[in-house]
């Protein structure tokens, strides 16, 4: 049987390669090392008019995190000066696709920005700047530099098991959070510090959003998880 194909939401940014600026569609490769120590074959999607479309060939949906934050107008709210909307094209993308898989079945996972797609995507509403809210920055860690952070997750919920364990400890680079779960969502995993949701999931299928960056780390299988759903939607 062939490998599951895991479609992996791609950025469009410009790259210098030599003599040569150009604009190239890319994601961090540690998330495709991820999917093929998985077994998985990675599939790039960079942003695409038709969403539905795009994912129409995959066997499963991860959307990754970026640089710059989900827009508030697609949950209401005007920007807070901290926020840094990505571009409009990707966001409109990642939504739409985001509910085209959803709509397919297909297992979905969201890292970091991607939980809040997944979270915006069907209703939720995200705080802007968690400073603010929790009163540190213990999230976000020095430029280029992951924050590390300890994350419990309920018993029995798809993050756990895609985990191994009901705690873990995580590497994160964000200053937004989930303030309202989505309708057909829940939470299933806090940071240890503050209860910051770290996790959200539905009650069927393989639908995670996670908050950390599992792809960072060799030994994580939330990545495995999601490649695993996919090989059973293949099937």
């Amino acid at each position: 049987m062939s490998r599951p194909v895991v479609g992996v939401t791609a950025s469009l940014e410009e790259m210098t390669s030599g003599d040569w600026t150009e604009l190239t569609a890319g994601v961090p490769a540690s998330y495709v090392a991820a999917i093929q120590r998985a077994g998985g074959r990675a599939m790039l999607l960079p942003p695409d008019a038709d969403a539905a479309d795009a994912v129409e060939g995959v066997d499963a949906l991860l959307i990754t995190g970026a640089a710059g934050d989900t827009d508030p107008a697609a949950y209401g709210a005007e920007p807070h000066p901290k926020t840094e909307p990505v571009k409009p094209e990707r966001e409109r993308f990642e939504l739409t696709a985001a509910r085209a898989a959803l709509d397919r079945g297909l297992p979905v996972l969201g890292v970091c920005r991607g939980m809040h797609v997944l979270n915006v995507a069907l209703g939720g509403t995200l705080e802007q700047h968690l400073p603010d809210v929790v009163g540190h920055d213990d999230h976000t860690g020095s430029p280029g530099v992951f924050a590390e952070h300890d994350v419990r997750l309920d018993h029995g919920s798809l993050a756990a098991r895609a985990v191994g364990a009901e705690a873990t400890r995580v590497k994160s680079y964000h200053h937004q959070g989930v303030r309202e779960v989505a309708p057909g969502l829940r939470a299933t995993g806090w940071a240890s510090r503050d209860g910051l949701v770290e996790a959200i999931e539905a009650d069927d299928g393989f639908v995670l959003g996670v908050l950390w960056h599992p792809e960072e780390d060799e030994e994580s299988d939330v990545i495995g998880a999601l490649v695993r759903a996919a090989s059973r939607t293949r099937r």
